[in-house]
């Protein structure tokens, strides 16, 4: 039953919603935005989440867009 293991995993991935993602290094968190139907719904809407983080201070800001189904849409860590 292991030969079946990764097409099971591809098939699950294929069903996943897209997000993004955005990596912050001040303040050190994460944020997933989404979930959006396809990859072009999500890098077409990105630009206002990265404008919005701008706006609130957030600095060194990476986004990526990626399938995924996140536990927590924020986490942030904290001294």
């Amino acid at each position: 039953m292991n030969f079946l293991q990764p097409l099971l995993s591809a098939i699950h991935a294929s069903n996943q919603p897209w997000w993004v993602k955005v990596r912050t290094q001040t303040p050190d968190c994460t944020y997933y935005f989404g979930p959006f139907d396809s990859k072009s719904e999500a890098k077409l809407l990105q630009a206002g989440y990265l404008e919005d983080l701008n706006q609130e201070g957030a600095q060194n800001i990476k986004l990526a867009v990626e399938k995924a189904h996140p536990k927590n849409l924020t986490s942030c860590a904290f001294e």
